[in-house]
């Protein structure tokens, strides 16, 4: 459904896009996740027909983005970061306004304000003027403009940003219902959006893409992508040899307090060592009150990748 091949993008001497390549498949909800200044926002803008690019290919729906740029504009539905409202129109006003710059009849105005109105909850909100509309409800009035004409893609850049904590759990969950009949391209610097919300992640930095993928893939592929915690109570250093005396075991830290020894364990990749761990808590005479798998998170992730990409930079 998206499509970019070899993009790039220069202001001058800086270089805010380099060289990036991905798809976005039919029905699928993409994370483009980096740091503020990574580049996310320059793509998406190039997508969406309101930058030109230095150089590459990029499509929407088989529409090429930079020669048929009113073709693009029809297969999809914008969220920038602040959408651009009127605060002087109500709501419904603003959407008649949306409606008839896509061409729509009275008719289908009508039909399609009443779609998004109640998909985005705005219902009790409709003839109200928008400037008088908190920041999450004119975040929603913004969404409502992007589904208006019922569009194949929507790219919504950061949108949740300057909501609250309610808010964004209900933009979370209207994303993911909005992911049943879209393919959706979402742009954010905050993990725990993305890894909630998104079926697969573009991770971006310096304007390149560094990696891609699930985002269980991502955490999994994270050196010590997961370790285990277990808490004994005996001797630690005769606990700590124990423990690194198994099979499979790579590095083990300790902890002692009020006479329990806790243990951050991690073993080699496709190595479990939790069944003999709890062997030689019982055959020790250890008692075990604790064992859990802690599992690498996304932030793990970009923080290890994002990193790597500096250190890489800085030898250059």
């Amino acid at each position: 459904m998206i499509s970019v091949k070899n993009l790039t993008k220069r202001y001058g001497a800086l270089l805010a896009v380099d060289d990036i390549s991905f798809d976005v498949g039919e029905g699928q909800i993409v994370g483009f996740l980096g740091p503020n200044g990574a580049g996310k926002s320059t793509t998406i803008r190039i997508l969406t027909c309101y930058h030109p690019a230095t150089s590459g290919q990029a499509s929407i729906a088989g529409y090429d983005v930079f020669t048929q740029s009113v073709d693009v504009r029809r297969q999809i539905g914008y969220l920038p970061e602040s959408a651009p409202l009127y605060p002087e129109m109500r709501v419904r006003e603003y959407l008649q306004f949306r409606g008839k710059l896509h061409g729509m009849d009275r008719a289908q105005r009508d039909k399609a304000i009443q779609r998004v109105t109640d998909r985005c909850w705005l219902g009790e909100f409709v003839d109200r003027p928008i400037g008088q509309l908190s920041k999450g409800m004119r975040q929603r009035v913004g969404l409502a403009d992007a589904m208006l004409h019922n569009p194949k893609v929507l790219i919504l850049d950061e949108p949740t940003i300057g909501l609250d904590p309610t808010q964004i759990q209900e933009q979370r969950k209207l994303i993911r219902e909005l992911g049943q009949s879209h393919t959706i391209l979402f742009s954010s610097h905050t993990l725990g959006e993305v890894e909630k919300v998104c079926s697969h992640v573009l991770v971006i930095a310096s304007g390149r893409i560094l990696a891609r993928g699930a985002p269980e893939k991502l955490r999994d592929s994270v050196s010590a992508g997961s370790r285990l915690i277990a808490e004994m109570r005996g001797p630690a250093e005769d606990i700590r040899r124990g423990v690194s005396s198994l099979g499979g075991v790579r590095k083990v830290g300790v902890e002692s307090q009020d006479g329990w020894t806790r243990l951050s364990i991690e073993a080699n990749e496709g190595s479990d060592v939790r069944e003999p761990l709890f062997q030689l808590s019982s055959s020790k005479g250890w008692p075990l009150r604790e064992l859990r798998r802690e599992v690498a998170s996304l932030e793990d992730f970009f923080v290890k990748i994002t990193a790597e990409q500096r250190a890489a930079a800085g030898k250059g």
